[in-house]
């Protein structure tokens, strides 16, 4: 007897699939490995199982076949504005969207909200959108207190800007918030900047600026040599009024040397903060932008930004590779957000995969100036796994095909 129910249970062990889902024949691309190549990703319970060049069908409870396409991981966004809610004029929550409705689509299963809130009003940010989404939320707290203002001054107002209170409620919420935020700051003064390394060092974080309005007083050469730390974000790196290029094309050394001193250049594309003028040139001479992001909003998903994957295609049609345009909007940012867990297919990382197409045909792409950019390459999200679920599903491949035949009225 007791033999008899050893082989049942032996037979019935072997009867399960070691997979909950198997995606087989897509080229992967994985900066964190460095692998490039053709392979099959085995996902069960939530994370990566495993990789290898054929994993069998037959051990996975359900196979995709994906070949011709590009696997890669989540895409991490890490400019947003997502603090959606409806605070009143001071408060900039009508221009922010909810994630779900934005990410998925675009195969993006990671955000990082940029300094919508601040200390004063996290708490409603977390509990209204960061625990109620379905998309990875992170945040970077504004310098301010109050947030992004929907009028002009909030952000100027230089007695919210309190580093104490704002690593305070950084290192409380630590599992979330991932760095701290300045932006549109007009004054000629660098309080701004100076509160929010402040801020960055009580909470051992890094700083995220968007300079906002330049001027002489406070030079955006001095922000990046002397201001900013090893680690800390400038974001909109090719926007317009950023000193990139001297009066014959040629990038400017003090870029270089930025980069050098551990700087990090982030697009943050936005409805107003990239300038073809600008990145031509600038990626034709190797000076590459070390992150993707958006800076998506209502006023930018509507213009020339549109989503992650429309900006990168922008830079794939500059001349940038498929696999560093790939770890600019994966492993990089994971990297400067300081979760490395993310933005990678490792055996044993989450399984946040997108499944993407790159397109050939004829294509336009605008920037913030209403320029067009002509291109032959597109890149289209079929398929996202955010932990292993599929989350979307541009053509149903997932989904068994339908058969009148098999349909008994």
């Amino acid at each position: 007897m007791r033999i008899t129910l050893f082989f049942i249970l032996t037979l019935s062990a072997a009867a399960q699939p070691r997979y909950d889902l198997l995606l087989k024949g897509g080229h992967l691309i994985d900066p964190k490995n460095g692998v490039s190549a053709i392979r099959d990703v085995a996902i069960s319970q939530g994370t990566i199982a495993a990789i290898a060049e054929n994993i069998p069908a037959s051990q996975a409870a359900k196979t995709i076949d994906i070949s011709s396409l590009y696997v890669t991981p989540g895409l991490v966004d890490i400019h947003t504005h997502v603090f959606a809610g409806s605070m009143g004029r001071e408060y900039t929550g009508e221009n922010c969207v909810r994630p779900d409705g934005f990410t998925f689509r675009t195969g993006v299963t990671t955000v990082v909200d940029a300094g919508s809130s601040g200390w004063r009003n996290f708490g409603e940010f977390r509990d209204q959108i960061i625990n109620r989404s379905k998309t990875r939320v992170f945040a970077m707290l504004n310098i301010v207190g109050s947030g992004m203002g929907g009028r002009p001054d909030v952000e100027q107002n230089t007695k919210d800007m309190d580093a104490k209170r704002t690593a305070e409620v950084a290192l409380r919420h630590s599992d979330v918030v991932v760095g701290v935020k300045v932006a549109h700051y007009a004054g000629p003064e660098w309080i701004a900047v100076d509160r929010a390394i402040e801020a960055g060092n009580l909470a051992r974080l890094p700083v995220m600026v968007d300079f906002a309005t330049f001027r002489s007083e406070r030079p955006f050469q001095e922000l990046v040599l002397k201001h900013l730390r090893p680690g800390d974000i400038y974001t909109h790196t090719y926007l317009s009024a950023v000193p990139m290029l001297d009066e014959a094309g040629r990038l400017l050394p003090y870029l270089l040397e930025a980069r050098k001193r551990g700087v990090i250049f982030d697009v943050g594309h936005g409805a107003g903060s990239f300038s073809f003028r600008q990145a031509i040139p600038a990626v034709q001479q190797g000076f590459l932008p070390d992150s993707i992001s958006t800076d998506l909003h209502i006023d930018s998903m509507n213009a020339g930004m549109k989503d992650l994957l429309n900006v990168m295609s922008k830079f794939l049609n500059m001349g940038m590779t498929l696999d560093s345009v790939i770890a600019c909007s994966t492993w990089h940012p994971a990297q400067q957000i300081h979760h490395p867990e993310l933005g990678n297919l490792s055996v044993g990382a989450p399984a946040d995969i997108a499944v993407l197409r790159l397109v050939k045909g004829d294509f336009g792409f605008v920037d913030s100036a209403h320029l067009r950019l002509q291109g032959t390459r597109k890149l289209i999200a079929e398929l996202t796994l955010r932990m292993g679920s599929i989350v979307f599903d541009l053509n149903g491949m997932s989904s068994p095909i339908w058969n009148a035949a098999a349909v008994k009225r």
